[in-house]
């Protein structure tokens, strides 16, 4: 295991955006979502608190990336990293510190999770066939 990893579980905010680099080298960025939830101290009801993730993937993984749309399931794994860099229409400040950091999980892996199927109240289940039998050794 690798000292700075990082495993969420999540859904993706918007479709996959596939950019690339000064290089010409493709990666492709997702948005995650994230939710912890919890019962207040009245008892009332629960607090939700959703955080947003900036997700990054190179080759392979960039292609499946690309593929994902907004709503998709997803857990991922990842190295977290911090990067700087000044905006483009940012002000230059008196102090002359006008970077800005963000966080990124440089992805190593994604699996895509499967969630039931909605349906009406009115549609029957779909039929599951006949059981198949154990024959007991």
């Amino acid at each position: 295991m690798f000292d700075n990893s990082v495993r969420l579980v999540g859904f993706v905010g918007k479709d996959a955006e596939v950019k690339t680099t000064k290089t010409q080298r493709e990666f492709t960025v997702l948005s995650l979502a994230t939710t912890a939830s919890w019962k207040d101290k009245n008892g009332d009801g629960y607090i939700k608190r959703t955080e947003w993730h900036k997700l990054i993937a190179w080759g392979n993984l960039s292609t499946f990336a690309a593929t994902l749309r907004k709503g998709a399931h997803l857990a991922v794994e990842g190295e977290l990293r911090y990067r700087e860099f000044v905006p483009k229409k940012q002000k230059k400040q008196k102090n002359g510190d006008n970077k800005v950091r963000v966080a990124e999980i440089h992805l190593w892996r994604i699996a895509k999770l499967d969630r039931a199927e909605k349906r009406d109240a009115d549609t029957p289940a779909p039929e599951l066939g006949p059981q198949a039998q154990v024959t007991p050794f």
